[in-house]
């Protein structure tokens, strides 16, 4: 274990990443899965980026909204499966200081952000379902880039203050991370100074951010559930449900992943049983997102087609 003096105790330079990998057999394996997952991540998103962009049938709220969720899917895995790669081709398993600080800022910044993205997506869902009538004036332009500004403005002061909690600790030792990448609650419990300012800045992030968030959501969809179920015909009900089925599968994939990790104690983060869910939101929901609303989403299947030729061709 690589140390620095500091003092009278010695400083944690680098952190060891538990990994993935049981054995070595297996690392060729999981590079390979790892490798074919983050281009598909990349593609699937940089697909929407793009079709928003250039298609003018996708030049509204919904798909503004859809758009900066594929961008944020895009720094989530970025902000990981690099340096995963990285490990597994030179056959470590380390992370600098630096490095693990800046993974934590970046990860952090992500994860709130879209937290906060899905809240305004199911306001814009509510808008166009319960008031039709004032849906345009409600979701002008000015007011989608306001709403995009605000979200990643909460979501960047958020993750400021948490990672600069972090990085003024001391880490004495041990340095291993029970998780494959840093995020703030395994990497508290390595420190070897008091944390407690930091917990406490955790779990208010999870109440305000978590499930202040997570409560409106529930309440958008009670509002959207309530019109639905007044409409008259069958046809109609479907038709706006099915404007809400790709969100509220990203919502549930999403949350789901999320509030089961962070509403524990720092101490129960560490065992192993937590990695998976850590999969769930670090590498599996920004991979299956684009998926989502590409497979349900006729305008973007038909936007995909134009710019795709073997899409097209089929």
């Amino acid at each position: 274990m690589t140390r620095a003096e500091q003092g009278n105790e010695t400083a944690v330079v680098e952190f060891i990443i538990l990994g993935l990998q049981s054995i070595p057999e297996v690392e060729c394996m999981l590079f390979v899965i790892f490798l074919v997952t983050y281009i598909t991540t990349l593609s699937g998103n940089l697909l929407i980026i793009i079709a928003t962009i250039v298609h003018p049938r996708l030049h509204n709220p919904m798909y503004f909204f859809i758009s900066n969720l594929a961008i944020l899917d895009l720094v989530i895995i970025s902000s990981v499966l690099p340096k995963m790669l990285e490990n597994l081709i030179l056959g470590k398993n380390t992370i600098s200081f630096e490095g693990c600080v800046a993974q934590l800022y970046i990860f952090t910044f992500s994860g709130s952000t879209e937290l906060i993205l899905l809240t305004v997506m199911s306001y814009d869902r509510y808008l166009a379902i319960c008031r039709p009538l004032h849906y345009v004036s409600m979701m002008s332009k000015g007011t989608c880039i306001t709403l995009m500004a605000g979200v990643w403005g909460i979501g960047t002061v958020n993750s400021l203050i948490n990672t600069l909690l972090v990085a003024q600790l001391d880490f004495c030792g041990p340095n291993l991370v029970q998780n494959f990448l840093c995020e703030i609650p395994p990497v508290l419990a390595l420190s070897c100074s008091s944390t407690y300012l930091s917990e406490i800045m955790v779990y208010m992030a999870d109440i305000i951010l978590g499930m202040g968030n997570f409560l409106l959501v529930i309440l958008s969809y009670c509002l959207i559930i309530i019109t639905i179920l007044k409409m008259q015909g069958s046809e109609g009900k479907w038709k706006a449900f099915s404007t809400c089925s790709s969100h509220l599968a990203v919502v549930g994939l999403f949350y789901s992943s999320i509030i089961y990790t962070y509403i524990q104690p720092t101490s129960a983060l560490l065992e192993k049983k937590n990695k998976p869910v850590s999969i769930m939101y670090a590498l599996v929901t920004p991979t299956v997102n684009p998926m989502i609303y590409s497979l349900r989403n006729k305008v973007i299947k038909a936007a995909f087609c134009e710019f795709v030729p073997f899409l097209r061709k089929n």
